[in-house]
């Protein structure tokens, strides 16, 4: 009888982070070709250390670029996180989702090393079984193995650590972040610099003009800490038809809202979600190489057809009765009385005691702090680009017009070339390069264009450096 093809034998996953964290070691081992370390360090005349990178947000992004480096030979980096260790991204602050919306079956963090995978951390504590009858991965533990991934790989991160408006040094030939920590202030110094601050890293979260003045006390975004608790038997409005906007109503509806209002402009919700459609190698890997006004075609069609809240979602607000949607109503206007917020639409006026802001997020460079003195010379979409007239978008127009590899580009060609070293890998990067930075299911192909080139500028900038280290080299292989 011929021996069994150990090929073909079912894949027995390790038992235990223990076992699995060995042969990661193993994998990482196999794979680390070539292993010698290749950036020449920089300092300055009195002797400060210069990073050759820094990452600002210590997300999935954030890690998963600082990985990606690490494996490159570029180590020499650090990860900065305005959060609290535990805490970083939304998973466990503002996202209010039970699972994540994307397949569970996807790649993207692990750089294809199969044991780096959530399925194979999840296996290794669940085994085989209990991953299939996972439907959708709950976000706590995808947090959980962000933090896992994060540990493992020795990546190095300072929490609690927000970073300020970047500045060119010419005389050091790098960037300086001020870096503030438990009220101290620090100044780093970087060669060059990933933005991995997430959805709204282009940006910034948004509330229609007719909402602000409210006191805060009747308001929130769905960003911001909300105490559901004290929503008990209370009645909420919700502006947004978005994924968020139906997470919010329900948490609010299981704390134990009396009645919550969603409202939203369409005249039907979107059940048709073109973020399905575009998971596949061409769109994901290949965007970014489309002509500009492809590009354009793609992502305004994208955004066009709607955000959807998917199934699990749209039911998990709906099965409660005291859910009620409202189409085709925007909030006319919005006003406060008697320590209520009173909201009128085109058909009618309603009050509630507290509302909940799901209208997603502005793109607008001059918004983010750490770009307060570089913004004006960014190259946005509308420097670069002009849409038909029936294809206009102004949100789009404002995203950042970007390199390969995510880099930002001079508005004026020669009057900022150092820009090229500070990368955008935030959701502001959608029109250029499609799901890149804060989108889980364009990491697998986003990543290694980031880290690519990251690494090219890196070798470029010393390839001065690089060729007398080879005209000097002397190792002999015999003797003659």
């Amino acid at each position: 009888m011929p021996d069994r093809d150990p090929l073909a034998s079912p894949y027995r996953p390790p038992q235990g982070l223990e076992a699995l964290e060995d042969a990661l070691r193993r994998d990482l081992d196999i794979l680390s070709y070539p292993a010698r370390s290749w950036v020449p360090p920089r300092s300055t005349p009195d002797g400060r250390s210069i990073l050759d990178v820094l990452v600002i947000g210590g997300g999935q992004s954030g890690l998963g670029a600082a990985f990606g480096l690490m494996r490159e030979r570029v180590t020499n980096l650090l990860v900065l996180d305005d959060g609290k260790d535990g805490f970083h991204g939304p998973w466990k602050t503002f996202a209010r989702m039970i699972t994540l919306r994307t397949p569970k079956y996807l790649t993207g963090p692990d750089y294809n090393i199969p044991h780096l995978s959530f399925r194979a951390w999840y296996e290794a504590q669940h085994g085989a079984e209990g991953f299939q009858q996972v439907a959708l991965i709950p976000k706590e533990l995808w947090a959980d193995y962000l933090l896992w991934y994060r540990r493992v790989l020795g990546i190095p991160v300072k929490c609690g650590t927000k970073a300020g408006a970047l500045r060119w040094r010419a005389d050091l030939d790098c960037f300086e972040v001020p870096a503030a920590h438990n009220r101290e202030a620090e100044f780093l110094l970087a060669r060059k610099v990933v933005l991995a601050t997430g959805i709204d890293g282009s940006g910034r979260w948004d509330a229609p003009p007719e909402v602000q003045p409210l006191p805060r006390a009747l308001w929130a975004h769905t960003h911001d800490p909300i105490d559901f608790d004290a929503l008990k038997g209370k009645r909420i409005g919700v502006l947004g038809a978005g994924a968020s906007a139906f997470d919010n109503a329900s948490v609010a509806l299981e704390a134990g809202a009396g009645q919550v209002d969603l409202f939203y402009r369409r005249k039907k919700l979107p059940n048709v979600n073109p973020y399905r459609w575009a998971e596949f190698a061409g769109f994901l890997r290949h965007h970014g190489d489309l002509p500009d006004a492809q590009r354009w075609r793609f992502i305004r069609q994208i955004i066009e057809m709607g955000q959807l809240p998917p199934r699990d979602t749209f039911e998990r607000a709906r099965r409660h009765p005291h859910f009620h949607l409202h189409a085709e109503s925007p909030w006319v206007e919005v006003k406060q009385q008697d320590g209520q917020a009173v909201v009128r639409t085109p058909h009618a006026t309603h009050t509630f005691d507290f509302l909940i802001i799901a209208s997603g997020f502005t793109t607008d460079l001059s918004l983010r702090p750490e770009l307060a003195e570089l913004h004006p010379h960014i190259a946005l979409w509308k420097d670069r680009f002009t849409p038909p007239e029936n294809e206009r978008h102004a949100d789009l127009l404002r995203h950042p017009y970007l390199g390969p590899s995510f880099e930002f580009q001079e508005k004026q060609p020669g009057s900022a070339p150092w820009l090229g070293g500070v990368f955008n890998y935030t959701f502001g990067c959608l029109l250029s390069l499609g799901f890149g930075g804060a989108s889980i299911s364009g990491m697998k192909y986003s990543l290694p264009r980031l880290v690519g080139g990251i690494t090219k500028q890196l070798y470029l900038d010393d390839s001065e450096r690089h060729f007398r280290a080879l005209a000097d080299y002397a190792t002999t292989e015999f003797e003659t």
